[in-house]
């Protein structure tokens, strides 16, 4: 039954969709966007390295280390 589907529809051959421009201007486009999201991604990699690193506080009489603590305590 399928197969029949498929035979009925190939035998019709609709006209398709016209295109705003020619199929290789799609690859070149889309291409491009990639390449300028590349070059975005890449900006931020010397992000970490804005800043001096500094040492954590060290708390001899903490139990669990909390690795969410943003500064709040001693």
């Amino acid at each position: 039954m399928l197969f029949q589907q498929i035979a009925a529809s190939v035998a019709e051959h609709e006209e398709r969709a016209p295109l705003w421009a020619e199929p290789w201007v799609f690859g070149i486009v889309m291409f491009a966007i990639f390449v300028v999201l590349m070059f975005v991604t890449l900006s931020y990699t010397n992000l970490g390295n804005r800043h001096t690193a500094v040492d954590e506080h060290a708390d001899p009489h903490r139990q669990h280390p909390n690795k969410h603590d943003h500064g709040q305590g001693h």
